[in-house]
């Protein structure tokens, strides 16, 4: 597992992903992989449905959860194209952020943090509580926003802000989105699913369906993609802890697309697809390192080809990274009874979501093996204290003065 740990390897897709287009030559070893697979025992699951977890926040300590894999293939290029820092941006506790952080400084890169944050606070020392701690302590330049300023002006327009001005200053900076999610970050899961398919043949399982929360879309685009290409098959059930469905439709479609993928809407069975065409201006399949290229082709709908590969489903609840005290009971119940803690930001919400469905309609459920992907995100838990410790106070064990017993005298 550690023998190639912070080793900038050469990558070669798994077969079944080699018809991709787009596909990453290098890849920076950072994870602590792969992560294992377990029984999950989650309470108040209803009879003749079985859960098993992906233990994705077990792949790193500093670096734990689902962007670490991402970060792989990112920070590969950013090492390939000689670049000296790296810029991403994120909400005031990201995990992404906190990663990058992480991982930029083990390549000897600058790492500046574009977070957002309240008008109240966005004038202040945004502290040390959570994944702050960790950016702080790993050399992180931060560069605080409002919500307002964000909502307004958009991340992608942020991002190009503040590397224009890193460049005039003299640097040469590598930009990542939001998550970690692009085309390439995409790569992360579909690597994957690879692990998925070989642990669960080790494991004797029939993966049925895989459920995760989905943030920015990037995970959720490659265990999709992957699921169908490798011929794994399980249903993809997104739960969004922010936008809509129809945004991450939209969004991941956007992904495959810059795969080079076409995604026909209405195809029997869904499911994306690869064509080729000469490269404008070469010969027949000239296109550098054989990569397929994309026929293009309008589509009436193109968000409807998407669904057929995912399900996305509302499970933001109150907002993004706000809590609702039966989300929080969720996490407190779950950790109590399995020892597996949730971030209340990603996987509690789709956890809660999750368990409410099944709850709901256990018939549709009965015989499925569910492979929920724990995206890490513990860090983010301190942020939290204030809600989560009458939870704690209340339903947890309880807390005793121990009353001690000199030993006796000889």
């Amino acid at each position: 597992m550690g023998h190639n740990f912070l080793s900038l390897e050469d990558y070669t897709p798994p077969d079944w992903a080699s018809g991709i287009p787009l596909a990453p030559s290098r890849r920076f070893r950072l994870g602590m992989l792969p992560t294992p697979i377990h029984e999950w025992r989650l309470p108040g699951l209803p009879e003749g449905v079985r859960v098993l977890v992906k233990r994705d926040d077990l792949s790193g300590m500093q670096l734990s959860g689902n962007k670490v894999r991402k970060l792989e293939f990112l920070l590969a290029a950013a090492a390939a194209g000689g670049h000296d820092c790296v810029v991403t941006i994120g909400g005031i506790q990201s995990n992404h952020a906190r990663a990058t952080a992480v991982a930029a400084r083990y390549l000897g890169l600058d790492c500046h943090l574009i977070l957002r944050t309240s008008r109240q606070d966005v004038d202040s020392d945004p502290g040390l509580v959570g994944n702050l701690l960790v950016e702080r302590l790993a050399g992180a330049q931060l560069h605080m926003v409002t919500k307002e300023e964000y909502g307004a002006v958009g991340s992608t327009a942020l991002l190009e802000q503040l590397a224009l001005e890193l460049q005039a200053a003299g640097k040469n900076p590598y930009v990542i989105p939001v998550g970690g999610s692009s085309a390439l970050g995409t790569w992360g899961y579909l690597q994957a699913i690879d692990e998925i398919i070989h642990q669960s043949r080790e494991m004797g399982e029939t993966i049925t369906d895989i459920a995760m929360a989905c943030g920015s879309g990037g995970t959720t685009a490659g265990l999709a993609l992957g699921s169908h290409l490798s011929g794994l098959g399980a249903r993809v059930h997104a739960y969004g802890v922010c936008d809509t469905p129809s945004y991450f439709y939209d969004y991941i479609n956007g992904l495959f697309q810059g795969l080079g993928l076409e995604v026909p809407a209405g195809s029997p069975g869904g499911g994306a697809q690869t064509r080729t065409q000469p490269q404008q201006g070469s010969a027949e399949g000239g296109a550098a390192g054989g990569q397929l290229l994309l026929l293009q082709q309008q589509q009436p709908d193109e968000a409807l080809a998407v669904q057929s590969l995912l399900r996305a489903v509302q499970a933001r609840g109150a907002g993004y990274a706000i809590s609702t005290e039966e989300e929080l009971a969720t996490v407190q119940a779950v950790a109590a009874a399995t020892g597996v803690v949730l971030d209340p930001v990603y996987s509690g919400k789709a956890v809660h979501a999750l368990l409410r469905e099944v709850r709901a309609d256990p018939g549709a459920w009965r015989g499925r093996t569910v492979l929920f992907v724990h995206t890490g995100g513990l860090l983010g838990m301190y942020d939290k204290l204030d809600q989560l410790g009458p939870l704690v106070q209340a339903r947890g064990a309880a807390v005793s003065r121990m009353q001690v017993q000199a030993p006796p005298r000889e």
